[in-house]
């Protein structure tokens, strides 16, 4: 091994000063918004929260989380998520599975198809409109339905697939295993990384998307976490109004510190959510994309 020179323990010093330069810009914001969520009202008001809050309190946190929108938009976004999640690993695994067998025909032409939906889209209009003609305005459906699928990830799936030695599947046929028992019991059991990421992938996209309940949900008992939260950030005195609590707790909690609490309190659930997956995130990408 090559002993390290000088101008070597320069460079590693520039690059690691750099992501460690690029990290604190990154969590800069959160670290104030996380700062404002707990901290007194008082130097919330008067802008005196920086990267680290002034005088603990849990107050505004506590009056967030316990507000019957907030349990509501989470309970919406919990169910959205899981639902959403599970069918689109199932589909997702059992679309990449045939996409994995190159020897059948036509399978070209099919991956054309897939990808070109993947560069082109409808749009917003035709989208809406094949959504309400559908009658799947104010229906949680509407949510789930039209994401079930990323082209991205059943690439991922697909190049996994590809990856696994097709003795596997040859013994089995000759054992008498059909497609199906073939793919749940042996294929499925052996790809629990990539499986674990692209969950990852749909569950983040699932709890974030704000821009179809925008669009497709009137209801405010149908409204998921995140676009509870975009009111909140849009305006939230008027969120605040509609809260039931005592006209003392209304006077110790200010608008901006409702904003900071929610956002904390809507990204803290798929930040646990994160350690249990990652040992996997790295593995399950990469793995399916090297073969040999």
């Amino acid at each position: 091994m090559r002993k390290k020179t000088s101008a070597d323990w320069s460079l590693d010093i520039v690059i690691y000063g750099t992501l460690l330069l690029m990290t604190l810009v990154t969590l800069l914001p959160f670290a104030n918004v996380l700062s404002k969520s707990v901290s007194q009202e008082w130097a919330v008001v008067s802008g005196k929260v920086g990267v680290f809050p002034v005088g603990f309190q849990l107050e505004t946190m506590k009056f967030v989380v316990t507000s019957s929108s907030f349990i509501r938009s989470f309970m919406v976004s919990v169910g959205v998520t899981v639902v959403g999640t599970v069918l689109s690993l199932l589909l997702t695994a059992l679309t990449a599975y045939p996409l994995s067998k190159r020897h059948l025909p036509g399978m070209g032409f099919v991956m054309v198809l897939f990808i070109f939906t993947m560069l082109f889209s409808g749009g917003i209009i035709p989208n809406y409109m094949l959504i309400r003609n559908l009658g799947l305005m104010n229906s949680l459906w509407s949510l789930v339905l039209p994401a079930l699928i990323s082209v991205f990830n059943l690439l991922i799936v697909k190049s996994y697939f590809e990856g696994l030695p097709e003795s596997l599947e040859e013994s089995a046929r000759i054992d008498g295993a059909r497609t199906y028992t073939i793919l749940f019991r042996i294929i499925l059991p052996l790809s629990g990384p990539v499986l674990a990421t692209i969950a990852l992938f749909y569950a983040v996209y699932f709890w974030n998307d704000f821009f179809n309940p925008m669009l497709y949900i009137n209801s405010p008992s149908l409204k998921p976490l995140q676009l509870y939260l975009r009111d909140i950030v849009m305006d939230a005195n008027s969120v605040t109004a509609g809260m039931e609590r005592s006209a003392d707790d209304m006077m110790n909690i200010s608008p901006e510190g409702v904003r900071s609490a929610t956002v904390v309190a809507s990204t803290i659930p798929i930040l646990l959510v994160y350690p249990y997956l990652q040992k996997y995130f790295i593995k399950g990408v990469l793995i399916g994309s090297v073969k040999g």
